[in-house]
């Protein structure tokens, strides 16, 4: 997904950006346009120096600084007695304390930069799909402060009610709707104010849209045409239909976890902080582990936990360190000579994603984002976000979209869309060509499982990523039903005056047998990896973690991060992955479980019809 500051090359706009800001950036207007916050930055130092000198000794180390990471913690440290390390394999989100100097990240509209630039992403990519012409297929991950949060289109979906029932009988006991629901409220402040379904204190803040364009206007008001509902909320009662969207963004800014949790903890003396650290490797006595060893600046090291080790990775990066250190499959480990901690052979299988088509649409009038992409608006456009965080790159445009069920039958939501008034192309790596509109569709529960494994015992090395799309006839059919049931909304008389020629699929993409050949050919990953690791009952030779997130088969390591659900959910997986910390933080301080009974729940009138 991507958008406004993109460039004829990746790298282009970022030296255009910084040649025609470079004369502006002199030493006074460094504090004054660029907020440096002086105080921050010496606390960052301070801290780091903290790190370096305090015994390498924690009660937690938590791996990984990303979505699940940056909230454990937060929240872990609110206890003053309880010291946390935090280590992540990236950078800082800032320099010298300043969001501004690091703009890719921060400025909404900026965000296909850090797809692109290895210093913010793990750059993965999957094994030949062959189910797919043969294609490899692209997975950016997150390896900085915030994970992939800080590298997201910023879209706050937390899914349906029915996927965490449906977890909680996967066995995921105490997963269900009433239990998750109360944490994304406790992580969240939704600009309208609390509500049944919304949170008015938590510190992940969540907006919606500014811009008022006339597209996204014309596409709620085709969908309704279609026969589907409005919704006002598709994270409250219903989320079938089509609305406005939630998005992290906060007075104009990338709202990731680490603006949201990190950095209003950073300077807690409880809490230590190492970037650039790579794990290598989770430490045992036996079956209890201990610490970790990691690698700093080209040194190896150690870090040791008297409480707990805990993994945030996501859903690549734990299971990889899992099996690193000896817990995995056992005759996958033997084969590459690891030591067997524990056979635990559900570790980077149920590999789950969504996979998604842009279906575009040539625009006949100059509304669309073409022109904003421009380098000589996107310097203004630039310009006016590094003053005052506002104007076209304070949002990621991706204010419209919905869910909608393919047939009937199906008891909730099973489509997704994203609507944007811009063109998009190979991940948003090439520009646009001309003034275009698309949806981003696909669907939310394929039945195609893949599965991970380690490459080499290099933690340097990419594991082999097998995601395995479109395997299922299911999979192949409902993804025509995406193409069908787009154009149908696109042809309604809300876009006539905007309507020009299909660019994609085309008009010449109508048989089954072509649909097919142009979702192997275009179909793209969503950047929904999850399920790795997942929770369930002991008595789940799959499950990888039990309902409190604890490693079965091991003492004192747990994983926290969205490897850990049971099966994938119907919608982006950032604010499920939030919840999913902010519940496993009150399961390690021992809390009882925040719980809210019989919230209410939109259903369908009948499920004899598709709408």
């Amino acid at each position: 997904m991507s958008y406004l500051m993109k460039g004829v090359k990746c790298c282009s706009p970022v030296n255009q950006m910084h040649k025609a800001t470079g004369t502006l950036f002199k030493a006074h207007i460094l504090k004054n346009i660029l907020g440096i916050n002086e105080q921050q930055f010496k606390i960052s130092r301070t801290s780091s120096q903290l790190s370096s000198e305090k015994a390498s000794s924690y009660n937690y180390v938590i791996v990984g600084a990303g979505s699940a990471g940056c909230v454990l913690a937060n929240r872990l440290t609110e206890d003053p007695l309880s010291t946390v390390l935090l280590l992540e394999a990236g950078p800082k989100d800032t320099l010298l304390g300043s969001k501004r100097l690091m703009w890719k990240i921060h400025m909404p509209a900026a965000l296909t930069y850090n797809l692109c630039d290895e210093k913010y992403n793990w750059y993965y990519h999957t094994t030949s799909q062959k189910h797919m012409d043969n294609r490899i297929m692209y997975w950016p991950r997150g390896r900085v402060w915030g994970g992939s949060s800080s590298l997201n289109a910023m879209v706050y979906i937390r899914g349906h009610a029915e996927d965490y029932n449906r977890w909680s009988r996967e066995g995921a006991i105490g997963w269900d709707y009433e239990h998750c629901l109360p944490y994304f409220k406790k992580a969240q402040t939704h600009e309208l104010g609390p509500d049944q379904y919304r949170g008015g204190n938590g510190p992940l803040y969540v907006s919606r849209g500014k811009t008022n364009h006339p597209l996204h206007h014309a596409f709620l008001e085709a969908t309704q045409q279609a026969g589907y509902p409005f919704t006002d909320d598709m994270n409250g009662y219903q989320q079938e239909g089509f609305g406005w969207m939630d998005m992290t963004v906060h007075q104009g800014q990338r709202w990731s976890t680490a603006s949201a949790y990190l950095h209003p903890a950073i300077s807690r003396p409880n809490l230590s902080v190492a970037e650039k650290t790579l794990v290598t490797k989770i430490l045992f006595q036996g079956t209890k582990s201990i610490g970790v060893e990691y690698v700093k600046n080209g040194q190896r090291k150690k870090a040791f936990a008297s409480k707990e080790v805990i993994l945030s990775g996501g859903a690549i990066n734990s299971p990889q360190l899992l099996m690193l250190s000896g817990i995995g499959n056992a005759d996958d480990l033997k084969k590459l000579g690891i030591p067997v901690v524990c056979h635990l052979p559900g570790v980077g299988q149920n590999l789950q994603d969504h996979l998604e088509v842009y279906v575009q649409q040539k625009c006949t009038k100059p509304i669309t984002l073409y022109n904003a992409q421009k380098p000589v608006n996107m310097v203004r456009i630039g310009l006016e976000w590094l003053w005052k965080f506002t104007g076209e790159g304070a949002t990621a445009h991706l204010e419209s979209g919905g869910f909608i069920r393919s047939e009937p039958g199906v008891p909730h939501p099973d489509i997704q869309f994203h609507f944007l008034p811009s063109q998009v192309i190979d991940h948003g790596r090439v520009p646009p060509t001309m003034e275009a509109y698309q949806v981003h569709v696909g669907p939310m529960r394929s039945t195609s499982v893949g599965w991970l494994k380690l490459r080499s015992t290099d933690p340097n090395d990419h594991p082999i990523i097998e995601p395995n799309y479109m395997s299922t006839e299911r999979d192949i059919w409902e993804f025509r039903q995406c193409i069908r049931l787009t154009r149908e909304i696109f042809a309604q008389k809300a876009f006539e005056k905007f309507r020009g020629p299909e660019i994609q699929p085309g008009n010449h993409v109508q048989s089954d047998k072509e649909i097919d050949a142009f979702i192997r050919q275009k179909a793209d990953s969503a950047y929904h990896p999850s399920c790795t690791c997942k929770m369930g009952q002991l008595s789940d030779s799959t499950a990888v973690v039990d309902p409190q997130t604890k490693v079965i088969g091991v003492e004192n390591l747990r994983v926290v991060d969205a490897s850990i659900m049971p099966s994938v959910v119907s919608g982006n997986l950032n604010a499920p992955t939030i919840m999913i910390a902010e519940k496993a933080a009150d399961i390690i301080k021992g809390l009882p479980s925040l719980q809210e009974r019989n919230v209410p729940v939109y259903k369908p009138k009948t499920l004899e019809t598709q709408r």
